[in-house]
This record gives C-alpha cells, structure tokens and sequence, in this order.
C-alpha cells in the first residue's frame, strides 16, 4: 500500500491541548471508518504550526477526500518512495 505525508498548516498547533487533539483524532478516526479499510492513519507529528502525518492509502485522491470530509488543511501530500535511517549507513 503506497504511503503518504500530509503537511497541515495549523497555526498553533503545538499549543494545542490535548483534549483538542483527542477531538481532532476522533474525528479522522470517524471519517476512516466511514471510508472503508484502504485508508489507514499510521501516525503524526505536531509541530509549532504543522501537523505532518503519515498515511497509507491506494491513492492521494484517498488522502484528499479524507481531509476534505474531515474538515482538515491538506496543504502538501508527498508520496513516500523511499524510507531511510541510520542503518541504511551500514
């Protein structure tokens, strides 16, 4: 399944509480389930005025549709080629 990076500019993001957070994550979570089992939310990251996230999905219209049902800023959507870490240095 292809993998995605969302970027969301959300300004202030990182000052979000985490009651805040729960609500935005139950909401994505409620539009997946909606959205049948080829879209998954793997995880995210919260920044200072970004949340990237990390998606697997067939397509990026997939991740589009989900932002645009969720109500969520979907400003860049990368497709993952490859992944690489310390290990591929060895």
């Amino acid at each position: 399944m292809p993998k995605y990076v969302i970027e969301r500019n959300i300004p202030g993001a990182g000052s979000l509480d985490a009651a805040t957070l729960k609500a935005i994550s139950q909401k994505s979570c409620g539009v997946l389930r909606s959205m049948g089992s080829e879209i998954q939310w793997v995880h995210s990251y919260v920044t200072d005025d970004k949340i990237y996230c990390v998606y697997l999905a067939p397509n990026e219209a997939m991740v589009r549709e989900h932002a645009r049902q969720g109500g969520f800023p979907a400003d860049s959507v990368a497709a993952v080629h490859q992944m690489i870490d310390p290990t591929t240095a060895e």
